[in-house]
């Protein structure tokens, strides 16, 4: 009997850890410093490191990551922060936690990342219309690949506007030698387990080069503590990672830049199989950049047909997004550029089995069945 296809494989990658991860778990467990214990400073260090930023902050999840710097900036009512409409939406739920307005922009049909062109015309609206502050904006790094960065970059310098980059899905990436986690005024991202780099709960980081910056995303991830954790200096969320989490991160942060290897040779065979398809768009990396693969996204004709075929041979798929988020009913009262892209893809998109264990003959029989379906 054929063996089902996983569309993430985590317990194969766990068994190739093997040993090394199940004792870093016990070694947390048995210290008994199960929150924010020993391994969560490590494990700041060695993010910093990685990614080339001056301070780490991890934290309970990739969507307080992002919460705690709109906190920290003091962005709320009356303020405009822009935010892609084809991406998950806790991007854009942090926006409105925080009594701030998101605004929509449209992304890029080749690589699914925020359109420069559409942030511009945004933050023209924005003025225009006057009723809200234009303050921050925040690219995704979608599906394991950066922004570009090179363009957005100066825009936002040009119009006073913080970066914070959501590299939730992008970190580990790279453009032009520059890490995804250490681009930005800010960057965040979230440890998922089904993330690149994930954990086997919840878990996030945020990372800057900003001392001061630093300082207050420390406060406010322990409740606005001050001195000591009785002094209270600002109003701050409960938001610290389990110590168990940040030795699983330990352990797979030694492993990552073998993972981003594996998961790019996955992606290349698919790219060599389905570039020849005039019925399938293949995604394409940015001129510099290196993704990380957390999917691998195609889009085709008839997508239903196509999924309903894939299934039957034991195939799975997922649709990230079906609707972009300025169409959803919790975010449509809110302001939108045009995002005619965005309501286009969102038809066609679809993302195969990507991991880095997804071995040559399973992954034969996954273009055969996509080539068959399209």
């Amino acid at each position: 009997m054929t063996a089902p296809i996983q569309f993430i494989d985590l317990q194969a990658q766990r068994r190739r850890l093997g040993d090394k991860l199940e004792r870093s778990i016990m070694d947390a467990v048995r210290g008994g410093q199960w929150v924010m214990g020993p391994q969560v400073g490590e494990l700041e260090k060695r993010l910093s490191e990685f990614a080339g930023v001056k301070h780490t902050i991890a934290c309970a999840n990739g969507t307080d990551a992002l919460l705690i710097v709109l906190r920290a900036w003091e962005i709320g009512p009356g303020d405009a922060v822009f935010v892609p409409t084809f991406t998950f939406a806790a991007s854009a739920e942090v926006v409105a936690l925080v009594g701030a307005s998101p605004v929509f922009v449209d992304v890029l049909e080749d690589t699914y990342n925020m359109d420069p062109a559409s942030l511009e015309a945004a933050i023209a609206m924005v003025k225009r219309e006057g009723s809200l502050k234009p303050r921050a904006v925040m690219p995704v790094d979608l599906f394991g690949q950066t922004a570009d960065y090179r363009v957005i970059e100066p825009i936002c310098k040009r119009e006073g506007l913080k970066m914070l980059c959501d590299a939730a899905q992008g970190f580990g990436a790279l453009l032009d030698g520059r890490r995804a986690g250490g681009i930005g005024d800010a960057a965040s991202t979230s440890f998922f387990p089904a993330k690149p780099l994930g954990c086997y709960g919840d878990g996030g980081a945020t990372f800057t080069n900003d001392d001061a910056l630093a300082e207050i995303l420390r406060s406010i991830r322990v409740h606005g503590q001050g001195s000591d954790k009785y002094e209270n200096v600002r109003i701050g969320v409960n938001s610290r990672l389990d110590t168990i989490q940040a030795a699983i991160l330990l352990e797979k942060l030694s492993a990552f830049p073998q993972e981003i290897e594996l998961r790019e040779a996955v992606a290349r065979r698919y790219n060599e199989a389905f570039r020849a398809s005039n019925r399938i768009v293949a995604p394409r990396v940015i001129d510099g950049g290196q993704s990380t693969w957390a999917q691998y996204t195609i889009q085709v004709p008839d997508r239903a047909k196509v999924q309903a075929d894939l299934k039957a041979k034991g195939v799975p798929t997922a649709v990230y997004y079906p609707i972009p988020l300025s169409a959803q009913k919790g975010y449509k009262h809110f302001p939108s550029a045009p995002t005619p892209v965005s309501d286009r893809i969102c038809k066609t998109v679809i993302s195969l089995p990507m991991h880095s264990d997804l071995d040559g003959a399973t992954q034969d029989r996954i273009i055969e069945a996509v080539l068959a379906a399209v």
